[in-house]
């Protein structure tokens, strides 16, 4: 080889390095998770209430599309996530309530104080086996077997015993989580479906949300249950009426199981989780919250064009 053909070898070899260089650094800067974070980039953790883990998903899903962002989901019962964020295992949690005067003690102490955004309204769902001949429930009956009273339900099933839904019904009866007779708690949202779908008078308990958005384990028991009508002894007790978990009945509050979603954000900066907050509460993500048959907190706006004359063919 001469020095001339050496020469070019050597400059067309050190190019070739530094292509294959620059490629992997501009992949690097494009790696949410290797960049800094800010508002729109970078990468975070947030817990979830498992029993709305289909609408967090798919709001991420979307979410990540948009902006060079990862968001690392981490679905547990009620209890688990915030355990976890007390912990400091995460800044930032979704959640069917805010946190209580004790929990909330335990941040002031730290001088860490929330954003703490509204997005979503869910439901409490209850489900019968499709044999059973009523499709109707009146909620002062299940208040009635949960406070150890006579009751005309056989019994209840939940998802698990530190779940959103656990607590929620409980705090309805006014009663503590002690164990109650015929109330029994499994270990998933798919236990419980599988369990109502097979057992004839068994009320089950579950997020509407796991209803609307299924996942393909939970599709196939939706077959074989019905979602009960509730009579509305909460906030109307002297009608006698009957209303099922549809986005109508829940933004009239005619259906009495309804529970507000909120994101919880512990950060103290200007991180992803402000970003997302401000995505799920904003158009497009309240958008989403509409297509799942959930109540978004704001209607998203609709844009109606006029014409002067109709287009022929």
């Amino acid at each position: 080889m001469t020095n001339k053909k050496r020469f070019i070898y050597l400059i067309c070899t050190f190019s070739a390095l530094l292509v294959l260089l620059f490629m992997a650094c501009k992949k690097q800067e494009t790696n949410p998770e290797k960049i800094d974070e800010t508002i729109l980039q970078g990468f975070t953790t947030i817990l979830v209430d498992e029993s709305v883990q289909p609408i967090v998903e798919d709001e991420v899903t979307v979410f990540e599309s948009q902006y060079n962002a990862k968001i690392k989901l981490i679905n547990k019962p009620e209890s688990e996530v915030i355990n976890d964020l007390i912990n400091d295992k995460a800044k930032i949690a979704i959640l069917s309530r805010k946190l209580n005067v004790e929990e909330e003690k335990i941040f002031v102490n730290k001088k860490l104080y929330p954003k703490i955004t509204e997005f979503a309204v869910d439901a409490i769902t209850l489900i019968s086996n499709k044999n059973t001949k009523d499709t109707l429930i009146d909620l002062q009956e299940v208040i009635n077997l949960l406070q150890g009273k006579a009751s005309t339900i056989k019994g209840m099933v939940f998802e698990n015993p530190n779940s959103s839904t656990v607590n929620y019904m409980n705090n309805l009866a006014g009663v503590g989580k002690e164990p109650k007779k015929n109330v029994f708690s499994l270990q998933s949202n798919e236990e419980v479906l599988k369990y109502v779908a097979e057992n004839d008078g068994m009320i089950g308990v579950v997020g509407l949300n796991l209803i609307v958005q299924p996942t393909s384990k939970i599709q196939s028991y939706l077959g074989k249950i019905k979602v009960l009508a509730v009579r509305n002894v909460k906030t109307k007790p002297n009608n006698n009426s009957y209303y099922k978990p549809s986005q109508s009945n829940i933004g009239a509050g005619l259906y009495p199981l309804e529970r507000k979603l909120y994101m919880l954000n512990y950060q103290g900066k200007e991180g992803l989780g402000m970003g997302f907050a401000s995505y799920i509460a904003g158009e497009i993500g309240q958008r989403i919250i509409l297509k799942s048959g959930l109540l978004p907190v704001r209607m998203p706006s609709r844009i109606i064009q006029l014409r002067k004359e109709i287009e022929k063919n």
